[in-house]
């Protein structure tokens, strides 16, 4: 695997042979994050203070791609190491803040305009996007709760970043179909039925005129699940984006009621966004997953993939 370091000329730096590596990819918040440690030598190098992307590429593939946070050179009794941490490009949307604005009619074009393409960032779809009356960005809110808000709320996507550091807009269509057979070797399988945490009602009100509605999980609220939350939209959201937001938070909430977390001593098997077909003979487990959180790393103990997985209804 090649790794590398680009600083804020443009000018790229290879990485020295890896001791250990993780990449976690995550479908949207928190963002990704990477950790390398390499090998270094007695000197000092004041050039890593400039770094500022980070690009890692494996198998004729991009397998990262984010923002610098720290670099640290570390000198002690079991040699000298560089260790470089950071996160994926959501950072720079998570990292600033938005100036407060209310659009009469706002479209996606005048949020990638103000939101996401002064950062650098380049977006791969949203061409279906509706066009949103009142659309309202709160001071001090990130960035990323800006293109959150409209991308998920109004227009029903989930909005996430892939490998080569674009935003993608075109929710879960651009995922793959994997297959874990007998021939897939998994060292650790943990699954998880929980109900804490899960949402039975969702009662959304708006302090305008548009008053409250309340969606129900039918299925867990008859199952014996009794967990309400009040959410108070913007003053300027209209019904539609009200119920949308309760029905995604019932959504997400459900998708806590099963996980399943496997490891294999295989990297990148799959990323987020991805349905894996499940043939597990040990532990015998089958069925369609969906790929919530990828962690792909490399230290004394060997490769892994450890992945995170919620089924497919």
């Amino acid at each position: 695997m090649e790794c590398w370091l680009t600083d804020y000329r443009g000018e790229r730096r290879m990485l020295p042979p890896r001791t250990a590596w993780r990449f976690t990819y995550t479908s949207g918040t928190p963002c990704d994050s990477f950790q390398v440690e390499c090998l270094w030598g007695q000197e000092r190098e004041d050039a890593l203070a400039d770094a500022v992307l980070f690009g890692a590429f494996e198998g004729g593939e991009t397998v990262f791609t984010g923002v610098v946070d720290e670099c640290e050179c570390t000198w002690d009794g079991n040699g000298s190491r560089l260790i470089v941490t950071g996160r994926g490009m959501a950072a720079r949307l998570l990292d600033n803040e938005a100036k407060g604005a209310d659009y009469l009619v706002a479209t996606w074009d005048d949020v990638l305009r103000d939101h996401v393409t002064p950062y650098g960032i380049t977006a791969v779809g949203g061409e279906n996007l509706p066009h949103v009356t009142g659309f309202s960005v709160e001071t001090g809110s990130s960035e990323w709760t800006v293109v959150e808000s409209f991308v998920r709320y109004y227009g029903g996507q989930e909005p996430r970043f892939d490998r080569m550091g674009q935003l993608i807009l075109s929710g879960w269509a651009s995922g793959q179909r994997r297959k874990l057979g007998p021939d897939c070797p998994v060292t650790s399988a943990v699954l998880r039925d929980k109900r804490y945490g899960v949402l039975s009602q969702v009662l959304v009100r708006n302090p305008n005129d548009q008053g409250e509605e309340t969606v129900t999980n039918e299925d867990f609220a008859q199952r014996g699940g009794m967990r309400r939350q009040v959410l108070t939209m913007p003053r300027k959201s209209g019904f539609e984006a009200m119920r949308y937001r309760a029905d995604y938070q019932l959504r997400r909430s459900a998708e806590e009621l099963r996980r399943l977390t496997l490891r294999s001593p295989r990297a990148f098997l799959a990323y987020p966004g991805d349905v894996v077909e499940l043939e597990l003979e040990r532990p015998k487990l089958s069925g369609s997953w969906r790929v919530w959180e990828s962690t792909c790393g490399s230290d004394e103990k060997g490769t892994y993939t450890e992945l995170e997985l919620s089924p497919v209804s």
